[in-house]
C-alpha cells in the first residue's frame, strides 16, 4: 500500500533520480497499471514460511517456465482463505526494498496523483496498491558490484602501488575474488593484489567495503570524488564475473579494477533501519524479476 511506503513501513536504502521517477510514473499512469514488480524482502518468520510451504506443496504452479536467459520462474496462486496470509504479513513490522526503488517511488507517486484526482477517495481503491514480490531474507544473496577506473590519476603503476601500501595491507591475491569482508582484490598491470584492513567502529554505512574503498582509495588516490557522476569510474555487476574486470584492464578502456566482497542482506536492512543510504552501486541482485508476467491495474 502506498501509505506503507509513505510511513516507512516499506524501508529504503537507495536514493532515486528524479528523471527515472518521472519516466516510470508516466509509464504507470499511461498503462493504468504496474507492469513491473517491486522486489521486497523481510526478516524471516516461521508463520510465513509455513504458509508458503503449504501453498507450494499442495497445489501445482500457475506458471512454471524457463525464460530465454535460462532462469526458471515458478508462480503459485494462493487458494482458500486469505485471512492467515493477511494476519502473517500484518505481524511483520516492516519490509525492505531490495531492488526497484524507482518503481516503488513511481508507484507511490502514481497512486497519489490518482488519489488527489478522486473526490470519493477511501484508501481501498486499486491505485492505492502496487505490484510487489516479497522474499524472506534467508532466500536472498547479494552479489558483488565491482569497480573499474579508467586511469591512475597521473601516477605510474609503481607510485600508485606505493601509495596503496601506505593505507592497506597488500599481498599477492590467490584468487580474483575476495573470500570475506574487509578486503578487496585489485587487478593492475597483469596481476591481482589482495588489499585488506582491520575492523573499526563506525556507522553501518562507513564500515561497508565499498565505503572503505571509496573513502581510502578511490577519492584520495584516484580523485573519484563522486562515484555517481564521475565519468572515470564504471561498475560491473557480479554476475559478469572477474574475467570481465581482467578483460577491461588488459584490453582497455580501464587501468585498474577492484573485485569486491558483497555486503549482506542484514547489512542492507540495518542501514535502512538506521534511516541511512547505501553508497551507489552497493548491491546487485540476480536473477531479475520478470516484468509483464503479472500486472496490477490501477483501476
Amino acid at each position: 500500500h502506498i501509505d506503507d511506503y509513505a510511513a516507512d513501513i516499506i524501508r529504503k536504502h537507495e536514493k532515486t533520480r528524479q528523471d527515472k521517477e518521472d519516466d516510470r510514473t508516466r509509464h504507470a499512469l499511461a498503462l493504468n497499471a504496474n507492469s513491473g514488480p517491486v522486489f521486497l524482502t523481510y526478516r524471516d518468520t516461521r508463520a510465513l514460511d509455513e504458509l508458503v510451504a503449504g501453498a507450494t506443496g499442495a497445489n501445482p504452479p500457475l506458471y512454471d517456465f524457463t525464460a530465454d536467459d535460462g532462469v526458471r520462474h515458478t508462480v503459485w496462486r494462493v487458494e482458500g482463505e486469505a485471512a492467515p496470509w493477511t494476519a502473517a504479513f500484518a505481524a511483520l513490522p516492516m519490509a525492505y526494498v531490495a531492488d526497484g526503488h524507482h518503481r516503488a517511488k513511481a508507484a507511490f507517486r502514481a497512486g497519489m496523483e490518482r488519489r488527489a484526482a478522486d473526490p470519493g477517495h477511501t484508501g481501498g481503491e486499486e491505485y492505492n496498491w502496487f505490484l510487489a514480490v516479497l522474499f524472506p531474507q534467508s532466500h536472498l544473496r547479494i552479489l558483488p558490484y565491482n569497480r573499474c577506473v579508467a586511469d591512475l590519476n597521473g601516477m605510474t603503476t609503481s607510485e600508485f602501488l606505493r601509495r596503496v601500501r601506505q593505507t592497506f595491507t597488500v599481498a599477492p591475491a590467490a584468487t580474483p575474488a575476495p573470500d570475506g569482508p574487509r578486503r578487496t582484490h585489485m587487478y593492475l598491470d597483469g596481476a591481482w593484489y589482495a588489499l585488506s584492513w582491520e575492523s573499526f567502529a563506525a556507522d553501518p554505512v562507513a564500515v561497508l567495503d565499498v565505503s572503505v574503498l571509496q573513502d581510502r582509495l578511490l577519492r584520495p588516490l584516484l580523485g573519484i570524488d563522486d562515484p555517481r557522476t564521475s565519468p572515470r569510474i564504471s561498475f560491473v555487476g557480479g554476475i559478469r564475473g572477474t574475467d570481465e574486470l581482467k578483460r577491461r584492464v588488459d584490453q582497455g578502456p580501464d587501468a585498474v579494477a577492484f573485485s569486491m566482497h558483497p555486503c549482506t542482506v542484514r547489512q542492507m536492512m540495518d542501514i535502512a533501519d538506521a534511516g541511512q543510504i547505501m553508497p551507489p552501486k552497493s548491491t546487485w541482485f540476480e536473477p531479475k524479476l520478470r516484468s509483464g508476467l503479472l500486472i496490477h491495474e490501477l483501476a
